[in-house]
C-alpha cells in the first residue's frame, strides 16, 4: 500500500494531467478506500493545491469569472447568527451599503452552529444570489468542513467578524473583521492611566470573541507589567448561576485587592455593577468598570466606559468587499481588512466627562 505522501503525489499529477479527477477514478486508480482518497483530497485542498467539486477535484482557479449581475443589482445574501444583540447594526450597516450601491440584501438567521449555517447558506444559493456574507460556526471538524466548503462555492463570500482558521491557511475567502485584541488593550491602558496597578477580566460564557479579548487584555497587562488580577468566565447576566457567578467575581477581586474591570459584555457589566452596589461598593470610588461591546452601556447607572465595535461600518466594508468581488472576479486579491474599535469614556471609571478615545 502507497504512503500518503506517495498517493498525493499521484492524485497532483492525475489532476495535472487531467484538469478534472472524479473520485471514484482516483479510488481504482490508486486502489485504496473512498474514505481515504477524500482524506488525502481534503489534505491537499486544505494546502490550496487542488480545489475540491462535486464527485472530484481539480486545479485551483484563483478568479475564476462567475455569471453575476453588475454590482448595482446585485442580490447579496446575508447569514448572521442572531438578529439580536451584536448583530442589528452589523446587518443595518450592510444593508445600507448595498441598498445605496442600487442593490438589495437577502437576510437569514443562525443559531451559532455548523450545521444550520450550511442549511441557510443553500437557501440563499437557491434564491440566486451573487455574493455572500456569512459569519459562520468555526468550532471543531464541523467547523472546519463549512469553511472549506464556502472556500469553494461559486459565489463570492466575505466573511464578518470570522477569519479562517490556522488549518486553511490559503483558502480565499476575503473578511472584514473588528480587532477585538486592541479593543481589550485600549480599555486596559486606560484603567492604567487612571492609576491602577490590577485589571480583572470578566467573560460571558457564549461568545464568539472571548479568544481575542483575552488575548488582548493579557497582551497589554503584560506590556505595562500590572499585578495579577482574577479572570473569571461567567454565565449570562440573568441566568440561574448569575448571582453566584458575580459574588464570585467581586470577591475574587477583593482577595486580589484589584479595583477595575473589564467586563464583556454590557449586560454582564451593568449586573456586576448592581451587585456591586448590593453588596456596598461605590462604582467608581471603590471598583472601576469598562464594559465591552458598547450596546446599553451609556443607559448604565452610572454610565459605563465601554469599548465600541462600529459594528454598522463593518457591516458596510463587508457588503463592499462583496460588491467589490462581483465587480472584479478576476484580478481582485483576498482581503482580510480590521476595524479599530474606540473606547468611550464616561463616569464608571471615575472619568465622567464624555470623550472618544482612539487606538494609537
Amino acid at each position: 500500500m502507497k504512503l500518503a505522501a506517495q498517493r498525493r503525489e499521484l492524485i497532483l499529477a492525475a489532476v495535472r494531467a487531467n484538469g478534472v479527477v472524479r473520485l471514484a477514478d482516483l479510488v481504482d486508480q490508486l486502489g485504496v478506500t473512498a474514505v481515504t482518497v477524500r482524506r488525502d483530497v481534503t489534505a491537499l485542498a486544505d494546502r490550496g493545491l487542488v480545489v475540491r467539486v462535486h464527485g472530484g477535484v481539480t486545479m485551483p482557479r484563483h478568479g475564476e469569472p462567475q455569471a453575476a449581475a453588475r454590482p448595482g443589482h446585485a442580490l447579496v445574501g446575508m447569514v448572521a447568527p442572531s438578529e439580536d444583540y451584536y448583530w442589528p447594526a452589523v446587518i443595518q450597516g450592510a444593508q445600507a451599503a448595498v441598498g445605496a450601491a442600487g442593490g438589495r440584501l437577502a437576510l437569514r438567521t443562525s443559531c451559532y452552529h455548523a450545521v444550520e449555517d450550511r442549511r441557510q447558506v443553500v437557501k440563499l444559493l437557491d434564491r440566486g444570489v451573487h455574493a455572500l456574507l456569512v459569519a459562520p460556526s468555526t468550532d471543531g471538524p464541523a467547523g472546519l468542513d463549512l469553511m472549506r466548503w464556502l472556500g469553494s462555492l461559486p459565489v463570492p463570500v466575505v466573511l464578518i467578524e470570522r477569519v479562517p482558521p490556522p488549518e486553511l491557511p490559503t483558502i480565499g475567502l476575503d473578511a472584514a473583521v473588528t480587532d477585538h485584541a486592541l479593543g481589550a488593550g485600549l480599555a486596559v491602558r486606560h484603567l492604567a492611566t487612571l492609576g491602577h496597578r490590577g485589571v480583572g477580566l470578566v467573560v460571558s460564557r457564549p461568545s464568539p470573541h472571548h479568544a481575542a479579548i483575552r488575548a488582548g487584555w493579557r497582551e497589554a497587562v503584560a506590556s505595562l507589567d500590572l499585578r495579577p488580577a482574577p479572570v473569571v468566565e461567567v454565565p449570562p447576566f440573568g441566568s440561574a448561576d448569575w448571582s453566584a457567578a458575580s459574588d464570585e467575581v467581586l470577591d475574587g477581586c477583593s482577595r486580589a485587592g484589584v479595583r477595575a474591570l473589564l467586563v464583556h459584555a454590557d449586560r454582564e457589566a451593568i449586573g456586576l455593577v448592581e451587585r456591586a452596589r448590593d453588596r456596598g461598593l461605590a462604582v467608581p470610588g471603590e471598583l472601576a468598570v469598562v464594559s465591552y461591546d458598547d450596546e446599553v452601556a451609556a443607559a448604565a447607572d452610572p454610565p459605563l466606559t465601554a469599548v465600541r465595535p462600529r459594528k454598522h461600518r463593518l457591516g458596510a466594508l463587508a457588503a463592499r468587499l462583496a460588491l467589490a468581488r462581483v465587480a472584479d472576479p478576476l484580478d481582485r486579491p483576498v482581503h482580510r481588512v480590521a476595524l479599530w474599535p474606540s473606547l468611550t469614556v464616561r463616569e464608571s471609571c471615575g472619568t465622567p466627562q464624555r470623550r472618544q478615545v482612539q487606538a494609537p
